[in-house]
């Protein structure tokens, strides 16, 4: 049977494999001359509230975490959750940790409206940093 995961150690998990790709983008993107545009302002001009994630985390796992914040400090947030689930997530593997206790209707509410929050910060930050403010 699957183990269920709580919403931060989904996060943590996603964080890991943003790693993982960030480590080797670099490599893809110098190879096949790809890269990953932001649809949002391709299409209108305007940046999405994620824009700028690509180079924060690829500048985050090569340790420039002054260039990572500039280009998106959302990274920063998703950085710190992974530090800490991933360990977690792998304690549980090993059955030294139990399943996480689920969270109540109220805290998932205000867990929704902290991530709200933080992605309209994280879209005035780049529309700022981008010349649109």
């Amino acid at each position: 049977m699957r183990k269920q995961l709580s919403v931060p150690e989904r996060i943590g998990a996603l964080g890991a494999g943003i790693a993982v790709a960030a480590a080797f983008w670099p490599m893809f993107t110098t190879s096949t001359g790809l890269g990953a545009p932001c649809l949002l302002r391709t299409f209108t001009g305007v940046p999405c509230p994620a824009c700028g994630l690509t180079t924060a985390a690829v500048e985050l796992v090569h340790g420039h975490v002054v260039a990572s914040a500039a280009a998106n400090p959302a990274i920063l947030g998703v950085a710190a959750v992974t530090a800490v689930t991933v360990p977690l997530l792998l304690l549980r593997q090993v059955g030294v940790v139990g399943a996480p206790v689920p969270w109540s209707g109220r805290a998932r509410s205000r867990m929704g409206w902290v991530m709200l929050v933080a992605a309209a910060m994280s879209w005035a930050f780049q529309l700022h940093r981008l010349g649109f403010s």
